[in-house]
């Protein structure tokens, strides 16, 4: 035996040991790091809807063209973004790429904060969705890189829970000093100033995370990736215990991992998926307000009960997680998505309030599992060398798909109605799940990825 494969046996060791039941306080930092940056990033999204409200009145109103560019335009940055930094995370590391996502991101804020007309606003958003687009699917590859298996499923949705905080603490953030404008500026400013600061201190805290183990193998840096996985090992159990031996990895040991190649099927597969997702996901949370104006119900009401409805990612998240590496991902998404689409289709036939009400929560609260658990089967079933890459081309896709969703889905609502509108919605999630159960493989629920 070679010295390069002892090197490399040896280091692969020290990460399959990594892959127990114990969650160590190294994985929680390195967790919480991640959590705070996607809060960010998410109430970064969270304020196209400051945006339309402040540039829709005056003295800020700008014309339908501009503002729909406005909105547009940070999603048109994503598609481009994921890509791009997703390539990076896979050449030169997920780490690097996530603290590059973060100072992008702080840089635009910034810009966006400062701009003197739209245009510029429209340029700094597109700027801003680059490492938003880019940052969701590196943090998945990441975690799943690092996170014990048998904890994995938990943990992502448990950040996916603490990220969705962030929207609504940054939409009261900015209402509150709406009449007050400290130093005389907007406070729709001061959110994208605040913004960027956090950016920036998640981007000195990136700095100094420890890269993916798994990635250092895949790119030969056998040395780090023993000295990386050994600091998980020393670090202190907070849940569960390290004597358990991790089950066996998904595919054979011995092949090295830079060497797997990813079929051209698979590829397709998972952008399928990708595409069809933002139909039922984006298509509810953004028009079932339209929908409820539609049925006749008052904007007062109609704002209630949206209101309501945005508690369910919350409770859906937080409860959730205790369960979700009880079950593999594959059945877990099929029947989430069939459930989604009979909820939807309930929502669109039904006057009832109480209906209406509970329909809505019930399907945010679904909505908000089966995303986060889409991206880790996503995650799990991609080989290290090519997960972050992977991933991000297929969260590219869904943020095409979103763009494209209110332009086709609004149409559909004005001239047929909302049964019709949520019979496209659940017509898509059926497709979704024949996919899904034909071509898509078992996933890797509480197991070591390769």
């Amino acid at each position: 035996m070679t010295a390069a494969q002892d090197d490399t046996i040896g280091a692969q060791g020290n990460v399959d040991a990594t892959d127990t039941v114990a969650l160590t306080r190294l994985h929680v930092l390195v967790l919480c790091g991640c959590c705070v940056a996607f809060s960010f990033d998410l109430a970064e999204i969270a304020f196209g809807n400051i945006l339309s409200t402040v540039f829709s009145a005056p003295p800020h109103s700008v014309s339908s063209a501009d503002l729909s560019w406005l909105l547009a335009s940070v999603y048109i940055g994503a598609a481009c973004g994921a890509p791009l930094l997703g390539w990076v995370g896979d050449r030169h590391g997920r780490r690097i790429a996530m603290f590059s996502a973060m100072v992008l991101l702080a840089a635009a804020s910034w810009w966006a904060g400062a701009a003197p007309d739209i245009d510029t606003l429209i340029a700094a958003r597109i700027a801003a969705g680059i490492a938003l687009g880019a940052y969701p699917p590196l943090m998945f590859a990441y975690l799943t890189d690092i996170l014990p298996a048998g904890r994995r499923g938990a943990c992502i949705v448990m950040a996916t829970a603490i990220g969705y905080l962030g929207p609504t603490a940054f939409i009261f953030f900015v209402r509150a000093l709406a009449p007050v404008a400290p130093l005389g500026v907007e406070s729709w400013r001061w959110g994208f100033f605040v913004a960027g600061v956090g950016a920036a201190m998640c981007a000195v805290g990136f700095w100094w995370l420890p890269e993916s183990p798994r990635w250092l193998i895949s790119n030969g840096k056998f040395l780090q990736a023993r000295k990386v996985a050994d600091s998980f090992r020393r670090s202190t159990v907070v849940i569960g215990s390290k004597s358990q031996a991790p089950q066996p990895l998904g595919t054979t040991r011995g092949v090295h991992p830079a060497t797997v190649r990813v079929r051209p099927g698979q590829i397709i597969f998972f952008l399928l998926l990708y595409v069809l997702t933002p139909w039922a996901i984006v298509g509810f949370t953004l028009l079932s307000g339209t929908v409820l104006v539609a049925k006749g119900i008052n904007l007062q009401d109609s704002l209630l009960y949206v209101g309501i409805s945005t508690l369910g990612p919350i409770l859906g998240t937080l409860g959730g997680g205790i369960f979700i590496d009880k079950f593999e991902r594959k059945p877990f998404l099929a029947i989430t998505a069939a459930a989604m689409g009979l909820l939807g289709l309930i929502f669109a036939a039904s006057g009832l309030a109480w209906v209406l009400v509970s329909a809505a929560l019930l399907f945010n609260m679904l909505y908000s599992l089966f995303l986060p658990v889409l991206v880790l089967y996503t995650a799990e079933a991609i080989p290290t060398s090519h997960r972050a890459r992977l991933t991000s081309w297929s969260w590219m896709a869904n943020r095409v798909g979103s763009a494209l969703v209110p332009l086709l889905l609004l149409p559909i609502l004005a001239h047929n109605g909302p049964v019709a509108m949520f019979a496209v919605i659940a017509s898509t999630l059926t497709l979704f799940v024949v996919l899904l159960l034909t071509f898509g493989p078992s996933g890797l629920s509480g197991r070591p990825v390769d």
